[in-house]
């Protein structure tokens, strides 16, 4: 199954985060964010800020339904997301899920 046909699930405190192997795995199916230790990131470029804040806006609808909310940055036609599961400090299959459905969202110009 693809990681956007996913639905994350509840995470509990405490659990542990993706071991590095599984995370940089779990990465290539999301090659277009950047991976690092505790988090995954994406910058999005638009023609405008209508339409940032329009994908921004798409994006928090997804984010809501699965539970699992990124950190958004928004300057002008520029978004940069950042993917971390918060509980466990560090990365979650969920962060690789969302960011699958977050893809499928536009195409970036």
């Amino acid at each position: 199954m693809k990681l956007s046909e996913e639905k994350c699930r509840p995470i509990k405190a405490g659990e542990i985060p993706l071991a590095a192997k599984e995370a940089r795995d779990l990465a290539r199916e999301v090659p277009l964010w950047t991976l690092s230790d505790k988090e995954i990131k994406r910058d999005f470029k638009f023609k405008d800020f209508r339409q940032a804040i329009a994908f921004a806006n798409k994006l928090a609808d997804i984010a809501d339904a699965e539970d699992h909310h990124p950190d958004i940055l928004i300057s002008y036609s520029k978004v940069t997301l950042t993917l971390s599961t918060h509980k466990i400090n560090g990365l979650s299959r969920n962060d690789f899920i969302l960011a699958a459905k977050i893809d499928m969202l536009v195409e970036p110009v």
